[in-house]
């Protein structure tokens, strides 16, 4: 059996104010879709599918430039809100590190690249958070004279033009521009090591009487060798942290 969607009616917020309205990417072809949710609105289940499909066209990039909207012009106020961090956390349910995010690269992009928002979000697609997050921080990066300005031309090209998956993207330039990721990723897998290890050597005594117990033995003074050639983790954190200072 199918299921029919409701119409989408404006209701009442938690504080019992109406709820706000929707607010879509500003697009030629998102316009045209939302003309024609307006004209279907007595055919629900056919102005549901409009509505959907303007999302998924829009994607982050909608969620974003709706939050950006309601902070600027306060609009959270007239619903019965004190503050716009009230609003989103209360009646959205959503964090301030991803507000801080999702409003944040909204801003990066209008800035940096207009271009974007011209695209119908289909046959050309909107880029992703994590590529425009990416290129934020390799400006950032240029800006302080970290990235040489031709390096940067070409993140930019591979992730507003191509628009090239963000893992083929992380993989391609994320060494070049962030060595210090790279060292960050290195000590966690190392701390993992030493955890399983550790782990090793409080559960290898139920081995006993299956396993002979010289190979036992050798198992334990390899892994006892390997503790002990490995910095103590505090001494080494510190060292990273003098080093970063410097």
């Amino acid at each position: 059996m199918s299921h029919t969607p409701a119409p989408s009616t404006p209701g009442a917020s938690a504080h019992g104010s109406p709820s706000a309205p929707s607010i879509a990417v500003h697009t030629k072809v998102d316009a045209a879709l939302a003309a024609a949710e307006r004209r279907f609105a007595g055919d629900p289940e056919r102005a549901e599918l409009i509505a959907r499909t303007r999302r998924f066209k829009a994607s982050w990039i909608e969620l974003a430039e709706a939050l950006s909207s309601c902070q600027k012009n306060q609009r959270y106020t007239t619903w019965g809100f004190v503050s716009f961090e009230e609003y989103y956390r209360k009646e959205l349910h959503l964090k301030t590190s991803t507000v801080n995010k999702l409003v944040g690269t909204y801003a990066f992009l209008r800035k940096t690249a207009p271009e974007v928002f011209d695209r119908d979000g289909v046959s050309q697609e909107f880029p992703s958070l994590q590529n425009i997050e990416f290129l934020r921080r390799a400006e950032e990066a240029a800006g302080d004279g970290q990235v040489a300005e031709d390096l940067l031309a070409e993140v930019r090209r591979a992730i507003i033009d191509e628009n090239l998956p963000f893992g083929q993207v992380n993989r391609q330039f994320r060494d070049s521009l962030f060595p210090s990721d790279i060292e960050v990723e290195r000590r966690k897998r190392q701390h993992e090591a030493l955890r399983l290890a550790r782990k090793l050597v409080e559960l290898i005594s139920v081995l006993e009487g299956s396993v002979p117990a010289s190979v036992i033995a050798q198992v334990q003074a390899a892994i006892d060798a390997l503790l002990k050639t490995m910095p103590d983790e505090n001494e080494s954190d510190g060292d990273s942290d003098a080093a970063a200072a410097a």
